[in-house]
């Protein structure tokens, strides 16, 4: 699944913009030094709710996916497991009748082809045969329009998932990808492979040109929110791919505590 990811160029320069293609070393030194003492502090907890994962449901007590970062690279995602297993597969349904991106935005099928283009019937050659310009840019559109998912009230969930969520616990394991270098404790949130493969255009490509990370700009804003759109978290994520400093990363930091407590039903 993520050979378009591998094969796909490193974003272009924005105008005005020098940023580089890679991180500075202001920001590794500090996740390495930061995640290092976190762990520590956090043993505690680790152990905890290590317990009280296993204890209620059957299965890992942490959870791996893979994920698309900092100029698209693939690693493997940890979490603590919040959800039953094999949940991944209701996910097809749930995203169709309880996303909240896009909920009541995409029509089912394709209108008339414009007036005045009717007539010339254009169309386009995919692999599985020919199709309609129009109804081509339709697809496009929605598959776009559900490149998030976002699910209310999830019933895949456990009791201590939802816990562990709704105060962020879950994403703790993640400091282990900050020290491996695979995240960073402040960055964009790294995509499910199915959701960055459809972020690969000229309006998306330079979210990718931050590091992904554990906390960020959107959780900060916008967490909590039951209405957040996907045009709004683009354009944080792009604000923050193109503006980041040490002291955005610290102001980002002191709000994420604040921000984990915010409850909210995803």
């Amino acid at each position: 699944m993520d050979s378009k990811l591998k094969a796909m160029p490193m974003p272009p320069m924005a105008a005005g913009k020098d940023r580089p293609w890679r991180l500075p070393l202001w920001k590794r030194a500090m996740d390495i030094v930061g995640a290092s003492i976190l762990i520590l502090m956090l043993s505690p907890v680790y152990i905890t709710v290590a317990i009280l994962v296993r204890m209620e449901s059957k299965g890992p007590i942490f959870y791996s996916s893979k994920r698309a970062g900092f100029g698209y690279k693939v690693f493997d995602f940890y979490k603590f497991r919040s959800m039953y297993v094999n949940a991944d597969k209701m996910l097809d349904k749930l995203k169709v009748e309880n996303n909240q991106y896009g909920e009541n935005e995409v029509e089912e099928e394709a209108p008339d082809a414009p007036v005045g283009k009717a007539e010339e019937h254009s169309e386009l050659i995919q692999d599985d045969g020919m199709v309609e310009e129009h109804q081509f840019l339709f697809d496009e559109e929605k598959e776009a329009k559900k490149a998030f998912v976002k699910i209310k009230d999830d019933p895949r969930i456990t009791k201590i998932g939802h816990f562990i969520r709704n105060t962020s616990i879950d994403e703790l394991p993640q400091l282990f990808n900050v020290l491996k270098g695979d995240m960073s404790l402040v960055g964009n949130r790294p995509l499910p492979l199915y959701e960055a493969e459809k972020l690969t255009d000229d309006d998306w490509i330079l979210r990718f040109y931050a590091p992904a990370g554990i906390t960020g700009l959107w959780q900060v804003t916008e967490r909590g929110s039951s209405d957040v759109s996907d045009e709004s978290r683009k354009k944080l994520d792009i604000h923050y791919a193109l503006n980041y400093s040490l002291w955005m990363d610290l102001k980002i930091l002191i709000k994420t505590p604040l921000a984990a407590l915010q409850r909210e039903n995803v």
